[in-house]
């Protein structure tokens, strides 16, 4: 089959003409893919990338050069944009960690583990109904209201309950403020 049948019946949902195209193009454009980035999982990766959205976009195909030209295309375009996000997640990374190794010591992390200690331990004796609004709230996100609802009882309750949370948490985190 020529370029043109081949776009046509892919087009139109063949997919023997799709699994045609994929034998005969994806080792060289895993090859083409392989010689940008150096990886051949990421390269391979990547061009089944580009025929997964050939096949799912096949209706809105609009394809004025070769058939292959655009594939080759839609490789390098997407080698390019992985690289350039590849640049900015390292860029970030290296940042985040020179910002944060002079901030974050081991000092801060046994404190941290220490806070977490005293945390759960107020939190388990709290009476049954005040410790459950508060997680509803804090782990859950729910608001009052939804809370009252959920548990049948007044928003001024809740208000209650989560008073008397807050109060028992400032009292045995004290010390770390």
């Amino acid at each position: 089959m020529n370029e043109q049948t081949t776009l046509t019946a892919i087009k139109n949902g063949n997919i023997k003409a799709f699994e045609e195209l994929f034998r005969f193009l994806y080792a060289p454009l895993c090859g083409y893919a392989l010689k940008i980035l150096k990886d051949s999982n990421l390269a391979e990766e990547i061009v089944q990338d580009v025929f997964y959205v050939l096949w799912n976009k096949k209706g809105d195909l609009l394809i004025s050069s070769s058939l292959n030209s655009y594939l080759y295309k839609a490789v390098y375009n997407k080698c390019l944009h992985y690289m350039e996000h590849k640049q900015v997640e390292d860029k970030y990374a290296s940042n985040y960690l020179n910002a944060n190794s002079d901030i974050y010591s081991i000092h801060d992390a046994m404190l941290s583990g220490e806070i977490y200690r005293i945390y759960r331990e107020t939190l388990s004796k709290l009476p049954h109904r005040c410790r459950k609004i508060f997680q509803m709230n804090r782990d859950f996100g729910l608001k009052y209201h939804e809370i009252a609802d959920k548990l049948s009882i007044s928003v001024k309750t809740v208000e209650s309950d989560m008073g008397k949370a807050l109060k028992a948490f400032r009292h045995s985190l004290a010390e770390y403020k």
